[in-house]
């Protein structure tokens, strides 16, 4: 399931912008497998690694390591508020 907090960006953007840090171990997993998912549907690599001969998960999870992947960590809504 996809958190409403994280969303991958799959839209070639023409101005590079600097991604989050990732702080934690399950928000690279949760990027990971949804960046595997737009690659078993038929998205191009963005890293130098064949599709035919590595895995999907393998191939996102070094494009995580390369800052290949471009995406937005978007605030919880209610989470910075007050009591």
């Amino acid at each position: 399931m996809v958190e409403p907090t994280e969303q991958l960006v799959e839209e070639n953007i023409k101005e590079k912008t600097e991604a989050p840090e990732i702080h934690s171990k399950y928000r690279k997993i949760i990027l990971a497998a949804q960046r595997s998912k737009q690659l078993q549907r038929g998205a191009t690599p963005r890293v130098d690694m064949d599709p035919r001969k590595s895995k999907s998960t393998r191939i996102a999870m070094r494009e995580l390591e390369e800052d290949k992947i471009e995406y937005e960590i978007m605030p919880v809504a209610g989470a910075n508020e007050s009591q």
